[in-house]
């Protein structure tokens, strides 16, 4: 009976995916425990023929201390034409989150040395990791790739903007809503010039300024492409981005920051400048950092849970099933504190 038994079946052995590999059965043994005595691309391969036969990878090599159920890697792509930051404070927040659910599923986490800046990177990140699944943290410009990649393998969640077309799963908050949100209320509060900072090439931060100019029609305000000024998400890049606006003597009323490290930026510079915040420009930002409530004064903010946002992350990955798992949008809420005034 077992030798009219179909192939397809069979559990896959070190030497059939030897043989499909064309190497040593040694060597695969050794590749499948990462030994770094196999080269990149000879690993790269044999990890893919092995996830192509179901072959249990976590058999194969050293238990973790832990025994844990599950194993998930966080890898952040490179952001536009700069290198990732693990350091950023927010970052840090939904890292948190991630640890703490993944701990709640009896999960291992490990944080990747990778930084993906191509398509082809991200092939290698998921072709080579031996975790259960990966969360990449931000979309940078890789979208389509994404797209592309969860047509081969959709081991994987993204922690970032909505796009219409994804193939994949992603989660963030309604930066759309958010930003409206943000300008809304600097627009009560009577502010009619209000500068958007941030950088737009990033799809996070292009959604909170479509939010911005949308707050701004509904508010029957005109849209002034010289009052959206361009800034990494580090407070240095926008406090010198603020700097030279009121350099070339640029005239606004209040600062809506994509980030609340844009935004702290953005108040050291009016500040430096003797312009009064909140008396002469009103400020918000976007993330609730703890560094929020701590500087002077106090950032009027948009919260996003990083805390929930870990949770749903870490639950996507792991209970996806067979198929994709399904985007989802956090609510955003306004956290009015000193900076605006109101």
């Amino acid at each position: 009976m077992n030798a009219t038994r179909p192939a397809s079946r069979r559990s896959a052995t070190l030497e059939d995916i030897a043989r499909e590999a064309g190497v040593s059965v040694s060597t695969v043994s050794r590749a499948l425990n990462d030994s770094p005595s196999v080269k990149r691309r000879t690993k790269q391969q044999i990890w893919q023929i092995a996830r192509a036969h179901d072959y249990e990878f976590r058999a194969s090599m050293p238990a973790g201390p832990s025994g844990a159920d599950a194993t998930i890697a966080v890898v952040v792509p490179a952001p536009q034409a700069r290198e990732s930051r693990v350091a950023d404070p927010f970052f840090l927040e939904l890292l948190a989150g991630i640890a703490e659910a993944a701990r709640e599923r009896n999960a291992d986490l490990l944080i990747s040395h990778l930084t993906p800046r191509a398509g082809e990177d991200l092939d290698y990140a998921m072709s080579t990791s031996r975790a259960t699944g990966v969360i990449f943290i931000g979309q940078s410009s890789l979208h389509h790739a994404f797209n592309a990649l969860a047509l081969r393998d959709n081991r994987f969640v993204v922690w970032g903007a909505e796009f219409p077309d994804a193939q994949y799963c992603a989660i963030g908050s309604d930066n759309v809503a958010g930003g409206r949100r943000a300008t809304s209320h600097l627009v009560r509060l009577g502010r009619r010039r209000i500068l958007f900072l941030g950088d737009t090439e990033a799809p996070e931060a292009e959604q909170r300024s479509r939010g911005y100019r949308q707050a701004l029609a509904q508010a029957g305000i005109g849209s002034d492409d010289s009052l959206i000024v361009p800034a990494h998400f580090e407070v240095h890049s926008a406090e010198a981005a603020t700097r030279s606006a009121i350099a070339r003597g640029l005239k606004f009323d209040a600062v809506f920051a994509a980030s609340d490290l844009i935004a702290i930026g953005a108040i050291r510079a009016l500040t430096r400048s003797g312009v009064d915040v909140p008396a002469d420009v009103s400020v918000v930002g976007y993330d609730n950092i703890p560094a929020a409530r701590l500087v002077t004064p106090q950032l009027t903010t948009i919260d996003q849970d990083a805390n929930l946002a870990g949770r749903m992350l870490v639950s996507k990955l792991i209970d996806r099933g067979d198929g994709p798992a399904i985007s989802e949008r956090l609510e955003t809420s306004l956290l009015i504190r000193e900076s605006c005034g109101g």
